[in-house]
């Protein structure tokens, strides 16, 4: 018995040892095969970690469980700035002997937790998950050695959020907290497939409207799947939203890119509550204690294809027979529940769906409503209906709860139309509006909205859009005692005319109190008058001085502050007046974030820009501010966080908005941006035709002084366009190269000079989707001034050093020399420039680019006696001359060439004379004009650009001025043929009065 439980205990213990050790003999195999099979199979970008990558044989036993943390999808091209899924857990349950056999690995199970799912179809119907490189593009032997093989017979997700969004219908779905769990051997072509799916907010949206909003989805279906036919039929199911059960018959079909739908829906349930379950607001814990009475029945079907150029035909029925609802703790019932409607279209041409609301009635307590509609078509749409109703706010509320609200005031509601509804053509509408001392109280805030009074009509008596008739005559009410009230008129919809007058106080803190914004702090007062009467067409034109506009608003302690603008807005003081022409905002004194902002200026064209397209807003401000801190406004899309700009991710180009024509001069003590403090900010930033532009920006920053001109061109988002004229001066050369990416990549011996430097430089090229420079794409040409350098562990030198027995070359200081420079396709040309070390003199020139490789020359003229015997021998057979005795100085050249950090130096020639410049101007000559034709470019910068572009000037003259001598000579030309024949004409033809006045050629048709 003793060796049973020894062997029982050795076997265990081999058994949690091998648990244990075969993730980690396996995991780069997986690894490596995950990567390579992500390669070939998926069009889009994966971004994880290795460190987030793990395996397990506990946890998913006796599956082998692959784990990948963090690991996001997104999409290319269209879908470059979109995320396609973000799974923060995503797990695999790899069949054990499959992984271990090495041929194909087997997915048995995924699991996802917590994933953020976002399913797009663009107006063209390209889809965002359409990442899947096909088959055809792989050879035979690629298809035939997939590195994964698909047997899932299990998959979940658990707290899932899923968005679907279909701009082509438009469509969509939203979930959030999604638990779904799903089983099915897929590995066969014909088996059963049960889901069950639970989600805490359901919303499905059609045109823009919410059918279905923030409802509780509960589905459990079982579907037959035949792969081999793509069809796809419901068995046994039950989708219950709410307390509203429905179920499902009938198949879905997609043999080809038809989808051929024919399915029938109705509802498993009779009672009333149960549809009565999705009227918002209702299902609340308070809802299993509601009475209600009454049957309703609803069914419908969807039947045809589904492509890009047809719908399938679709029918929906709901009748309610003698509803009632009363809550428990509420005195009154509604009572008489009675709808009868249908939707009906028959081919699948939206244009011919037919509703019919054939009888709408309820009793609110002792308040009737009554209506009913046939719409037939929608565009034209011809409609008949009506809706009247006389409620008693004070009514309502002790018929349907509304906690910690008090509503009272009289509602008359009486609309009747009837007619076509298409462009400039309405139906026959008389309707009337009427709210009589309104009264508003909410338990959140306890000032009410009171004393509101409210007389509209809509009246159109022929049909006419010209003949509608909109008139707010009246509307006031009182908010915590301060009034606000006014008129409004719209007439002739055809050509519309209004005339508004609105003046009071608008106490932000007490309204948002009483009428909330998800997401949205705001409080502040608003004081003002607003005038405006005129024509729409007038506006159109852009003949603002038809119209009448006048106003003033003071705003005192606005504050703002919202998901989307979490920094917050304070606004402590700021007053806006406008007319016809523009708007003057004058003393805004305030906070944007924790920076301090003072501003005035104004703004033009808010009319067309409102209420016209493409037309551009136009403005001019004057922006102060003691301190801004531009780091606060760099936050995570998902968590709101600030996030420094050296570790942000990429989040997509930044777009100028069109439409705009804004200049902004700015002046700032102080601005923080990722790790620099620029000093004494000024200059003037300008926004047009989706450019950005910089115009004499100056600040300090690093000890340096910096002025700056440039542009960011928007206007293609795939390829966005920068360029910037830099004047630096004085600029330490660590601290330039600690701080900027660019210098750290095309500079790096930056790094090793201790000193100062200026540079006027400019430079231009294409910005990633991360914002920074595409190096690949960089232009420029400048020039660097070494005001003072101690150089010193240079390799380069040291090398130099070791091969010429020139110690005195390894360490110097540098005064006072400038070079001129070039960057091409991303690659730094440093031209010739010369300095001395000691008796030493040296040119240098060469290249260097992004990925750390260089190429230099390096000249030096030497005194012989300093050159040692075995290099004394290198030269003699270089030059042919037996002895250096004799000579004063030699000419070395040296390349530098290989990786910065540790390059190669050798003895490429030499030369009796001294000719150290020439020398290594000829090689770089050579190597710019290489570099330029490698990468096609030759961009004129500075001097050049001034002269190409007199030389574009001239030429232009020069064309206009041929056009002009050819014109005048093709006009000289017609005169004279026309001179000519019409002396003919009087020789030849016999002489008649003179009938008509001919017509005169020499004018202009």
């Amino acid at each position: 018995m003793r060796k049973v439980f020894i062997g029982l205990a050795v076997f265990i213990v081999v058994l949690l040892a091998a648990a244990a050790l075969i993730p980690i003999f396996f995991k780069d195999k997986i690894k490596e095969r995950l990567d390579k099979e992500i390669a070939k199979s998926i069009n889009a970008r994966v971004l994880y970690e290795t460190n987030n990558v793990s395996l397990s044989l506990f946890r998913t036993f006796p599956d082998l469980g692959l784990s990948v943390k963090e690991l996001t999808i997104v999409g290319k091209d269209s879908f470059q700035r979109d995320t396609l899924a973000y799974l923060p857990d995503f797990n695999l349950g790899l069949d054990l002997m499959s992984v271990i056999s090495g041929d194909q690995i087997e997915i048995n199970s995924v699991q996802m937790n917590e994933p953020r799912l976002k399913l797009l179809v663009l107006k063209s119907g390209r889809a965002n998950w359409d990442i899947f490189i096909p088959d055809t593009a792989a050879t035979p032997e690629a298809q035939d050695t997939a590195d994964f093989k698909m047997g899932i017979e299990e998959w979940k997700i658990n707290n899932g959020q899923i968005v679907y969004q279909d701009l082509s219908i438009p469509f969509g779905v939203n979930a959030y907290n999604v638990q779904h769990t799903g089983s099915g051997d897929l590995a066969k072509d014909v088996f059963d497939m049960e889901t069950k799916t639970q989600a805490e907010r359901f919303t499905m949206t059609y045109g823009g409207v919410n059918y279905i909003e923030n409802k509780k989805l509960d589905a459990d279906v079982t579907m037959a799947m035949d792969l081999a036919n793509m069809k796809y039929t419901f068995k046994d199911n039950n989708f219950r939203i709410n307390d509203f059960a429905l179920g499902m018959a009938g198949s879905i079909a997609m043999p080809t890119d038809d989808i051929n739908l024919d399915l029938t829906f109705k509802a498993l349930e009779t009672d009333f509550k149960n549809i009565f379950s999705l009227v918002p607001g209702v299902f609340t814990d308070k809802f299993k204690d509601v009475k209600t009475d009454g049957k309703v029945a609803f069914n419908g079907y969807v039947k045809g294809i589904f492509n890009e150029a047809s719908m399938p035909g679709f029918g929906v029925n709901l009748k309610v027979n003698s509803g009632t609802f009363q809550y428990p703790d509420l005195p009154q019932a509604a009572r008489n529940i009675n709808i009868d409607m249908s939707v009906k279209n028959a081919d699948g041409n939206i244009d011919h769906t037919l509703v019919d609301v054939r009888k709408l009635h309820l009793d609110l307590g002792k308040n009737p409503v009554d209506g009913r509609v046939v719409i037939d078509g929608l565009e034209p749409m011809k409609i008949d209906g009506n809706l009247k109703a006389k409620l008693d706010l004070a009514e309502v509320t002790k018929v349907f709860p509304l906690e910690g609200t008090t509503l009272r005031g009289l509602l008359d509601i009486d609309a009747n139309a009837k007619g076509v509804y298409f462009e400039n053509h309405m139906p026959v509408v008389t309707a009337a509006l009427n709210l009589t001392n309104g009264y508003v109280k909410s338990s959140e805030f306890p000032a009410p909205l009171e004393q509101v009074n409210v007389t509209s009509t809509v009246v159109n008596r022929t049909g006419n859009a010209a003949d509608t008739d909109i008139q707010v005559s009246r509307f006031k009410m009182l908010l915590d005692k301060e009034p606000l009230e006014g008129r409004v008129s719209i007439k002739n919809l055809a050509q519309p005319q209004f005339d508004a007058d609105i003046r009071g106080v608008l106490d932000l803190t007490k309204l948002t109190k009483i009428f909330p914004i998800e997401g949205t702090t705001l409080s502040g007062r608003l004081n003002g008058n607003i005038l405006a009467k005129g024509k729409m067409t007038d506006v159109d034109a852009g003949r603002y001085g038809n119209v009448q506009a006048s106003g003033t608003v003071q705003i005192t302690q606005l504050n703002y502050k919202s998901t989307d603008l979490p920094q917050g807005m304070r606004i402590n003081s700021a007053k806006a007046t406008f007319n016809n022409e523009k708007v003057a905002l004058q003393g805004l004194d305030g906070f944007l974030g924790k920076s301090d902002v003072q501003m005035d200026g104004t703004v033009s064209n808010y009319m067309g820009y409102l209420f016209s397209e493409n037309q551009p807003l136009r403005g001019n401000f004057s922006l102060r501010s003691n301190s801004f801190n531009v780091n606060e406004w760099m936050v995570d899309e998902h968590t709101g966080q600030t996030v420094p700009a050296s570790t942000q991710q990429a989040q997509g180009v930044v777009q100028v908005p069109a439409n705009l024509d804004m200049v902004l001069t700015t002046q700032a003590g102080t601005v923080i941006y990722d790790n620099l403090k620029l000093q004494n900010v000024k200059g003037k930033v300008s926004l047009k035709d989706q450019i950005a532009r910089l115009e004499d920006v100056s600040f300090n920053t690093l000890g340096g002084q910096f002025s700056t001109t440039g542009s960011y061109d928007s206007r293609d988002l795939i390829h966005p366009k920068f360029s910037f004229g830099l004047d630096i001066k004085n600029l330490d050369f660590q601290e330039s190269f600690n701080s900027f990416n660019t210098i750290q990549r095309l500079a790096p011996i930056a790094k090793l000079l201790k000193g100062e430097f200026s540079s006027k430089f400019n430079f231009s090229g294409e910005l990633g989707s991360d914002m920074m420079p595409v190096m690949s794409s960089l232009t420029g040409k400048g020039m660097i001034e070494v005001v003072e350098a101690v150089v010193a562990n240079v390799q380069a030198l040291a090398k130099i050093s070791q091969l010429t027995n020139l110690k005195e070359v390894q360490n110097f200081t540098l005064k006072n020399r400038g070079f001129a420079a070039e960057i091409v396709g991303g690659n730094l040309v440093v031209k010739p420039f010369d300095f001395a070390v000691g008796d030493i003199k040296m040119t240098v020139g060469g290249t260097n680019n992004v990925s750390g490789k260089v190429d230099y020359v390096v000249a030096m003229d030497v005194p012989s006696g300093k050159v040692g015997n075995a290099l004394a021998g290198k030269i003699t057979s270089l030059t042919g001359v037996q002895s250096l005795n004799g000579l004063e100085r030699v000419t070395l050249q040296l390349g530098v060439t290989g990786n910065y950090n540790d390059p190669a130096v050798a003895l490429k020639g030499s030369s009796l004379k001294a000719e150290a410049s020439s020398l290594v101007k000829q090689v770089v000559t050579s190597k710019l004009e290489g570099v330029k034709e490698k990468y096609n470019v030759n961009v004129p910068t500075n001097k050049d650009s001034l002269k190409v572009e007199l030389a574009r000037k001239q030429q232009e003259m020069e064309l206009k001025a041929r056009q002009e001598l050819e014109q005048k000579r093709q006009e000289a030309e017609q005169k004279l043929k026309a001179e000519a024949k019409s002396r003919l004409n009087k020789l030849l033809a016999p002489r008649k009065p003179t009938t008509s006045t001919p017509a005169d050629t020499t004018k202009k048709q």
